[in-house]
């Protein structure tokens, strides 16, 4: 199972890999065209808002209610109910989108209205972020559409497709950017053709497992319901994450133009490394997870779970490090040139610091989540999630007023440093839910697994520091990459040579037969 595990992750991990790849590209050459101003801030928060729909109805609620229940009915019923079950919840989940997506496009302008109020005072901004809004909101219903397709296929053990299907988005924007570079409207265009082809490139994989049947809608299945249910504490919960990020992104509008920016660039950089192994393992491990549910296998559950976060350690510990180190040069050489000048670069460095802080926080949840979940248990996350919520959204607004009053010029950090500490307080909470209800129990070797990561951490850090003394925005763009690769190179050296020089093995970090690392 192990090896399984471990190759799917791989899969997920190189695939997601390209896709982080080419969200730095796009972020590069949307820093470089347009710098971080309120053209740009435009386009964030008109890409905002229906990724904050996406990520409550989609990868947030859905895929999370809907993969227990289908993986269920695949273990115990013929293929025939696995298709039904396809069909109706398509079909109902489709219509539900399509008149969510109906009122947004038409009330764009409110919207922008009433969550970017830094806009209010340039009529020409608010216009164009409304004109944008009509273009990506569309984008909230073809990838969720797209999400429930995903999550079929990782139900089937195939992640290779959905993992692929984030590369379209990146490279449509890219392609944009490219055609067009004077132009952010184009931007939006963009994200609506990449909404669609990224539906069409996952329906040949369904057609070939015979799960491409004809949408029916009815809302009163039971299984719907049964889903609905599941889902609708989960919603509440993402509501309640989005709405934190709809806060800082409302309140960045009014600090400065370029903040929505600054603390979007940041974001990326953060969301590098998260995407490359925390979302890999936690997709990963969510169906195998639900299958050791559905065969009331508790040890085997507590292993998987103990597989995922040692894995997730692993390559946590030394990325929050490396973000908080080199969180000066990582942005100088990708984002610091063209419009996007040296006070850009400083406002974005200071908000890659606040993320790198709760970079393992953030880590967790990815990973613990499923736990729950997995055994369609939906309301203890909501619960945990809302607390951790409530506690960064308070930073955020005493931050807001406090840094304002004082005129300090990087009042935008303190609304990363609250999104840092509500990861941090929701996988604490997490974490400690499992140990308590018996539902993990970590395998032996822990204290051992730290001592080797926290030592292998701190060598690489220390080459870090002595390889990012330089001044970065004085270095030319190939002077930078060189420097910059070479620093990463002999940090990754260090911290595997050290690694293996303490006794860690590949094998360590798989699984017996009776479940727990060997």
């Amino acid at each position: 199972m192990s090896r399984s595990l471990l190759k799917s992750t791989s899969v997920v991990s190189a695939l997601t890999l390209a896709s982080r790849v080419l969200g730095l590209v796009r972020e590069i050459m949307l820093a470089r065209a347009f710098g971080a101003g309120p053209l740009l801030d435009a386009f964030f928060v008109a890409l905002m808002l229906p990724n904050l729909g996406r990520r409550i109805f989609a990868e947030g609620a859905f895929s999370q209610a809907f993969v227990p229940v289908f993986t269920e009915t695949r273990k115990n019923q013929p293929h025939e109910a696995v298709r039904d079950l396809t069909a109706v919840v398509l079909g109902t989940l489709g219509v539900a989108l399509s008149v969510v997506t109906l009122i947004g496009c038409l009330a764009a302008p409110l919207m922008v209205w009433a969550f970017a109020p830094g806009f209010r005072a340039d009529p020409q901004q608010a216009e164009l972020g409304a004109a944008m809004l009509r273009w990506t909101f569309p984008y909230l219903m073809f990838i969720s559409l797209t999400s429930m397709a995903g999550s079929i296929l990782n139900s089937y053990g195939r992640f290779a497709v959905p993992a692929a299907a984030p590369v379209i988005l990146n490279l449509c924007i890219i392609g944009s950017a490219w055609v067009s570079p004077d132009s952010v409207m184009v931007l939006s265009y963009a994200v609506f053709l990449a909404g669609v082809l990224q539906l069409l490139s996952q329906l040949p994989s369904l057609a070939r497992l015979k799960l491409l049947p004809a949408p029916r809608w009815n809302p009163r299945d039971p299984r719907v319901k049964h889903i609905a249910r599941l889902m609708l504490p989960v919603v509440l919960g993402a509501s309640a994450a989005q709405f934190s990020l709809l806060l800082n992104t409302s309140l960045a509008t009014l600090i400065a133009d370029g903040a929505v920016s600054w603390l979007n660039f940041g974001s990326r950089l953060m969301e590098f490394p998260t995407g490359m192994f925390a979302i890999a393992v936690g997709t990963v491990i969510l169906p195998s997870l639900s299958s050791r549910h559905a065969d009331r296998s508790a040890e085997q559950f507590s292993a998987t779970l103990d597989w995922g976060l040692r894995t997730m350690m692993l390559l946590g510990l030394p990325s929050a490090a490396g973000l908080v180190v080199l969180g000066g040069p990582l942005t100088a050489t990708l984002f610091g040139h063209g419009a996007f000048g040296e006070h850009d670069v400083l406002m974005t460095t200071w908000v890659v610091w606040a993320y790198g802080f709760g970079f393992l926080g953030f880590a967790l949840v990815k990973v613990l989540v499923p736990g729950f979940y997995a055994r369609q248990e939906t309301r203890i996350p909501v619960r945990y999630a809302t607390i951790g919520l409530v506690a960064g959204m308070a930073l955020s607004l005493a931050s807001f007023f406090v840094t304002r009053r004082l005129h300090w010029p990087g009042a935008h950090v303190g609304l990363a440093v609250s999104t840092s500490l509500t990861a941090w307080v929701n996988s604490t909470l997490l974490y400690r839910r499992l140990r308590r209800d018996g539902i993990y129990t970590p395998r032996p070797g822990w204290g051992r697994l730290w001592a080797q990561l926290v030592l292998a951490t701190a060598l690489m850090s220390i080459v870090a520091w002595f390889g990012a003394r330089a001044d970065w925005m004085a270095l030319d763009l190939y002077g930078r990459v060189l420097r910059l690769g070479v620093v990463i190179v002999g940090c990754g050296l260090a911290y595997f040579g050290a690694l293996a020089l303490l006794g860690l093995r590949p094998r360590h970090l798989l699984m017996g037969r009776g479940g727990g690392a060997v």
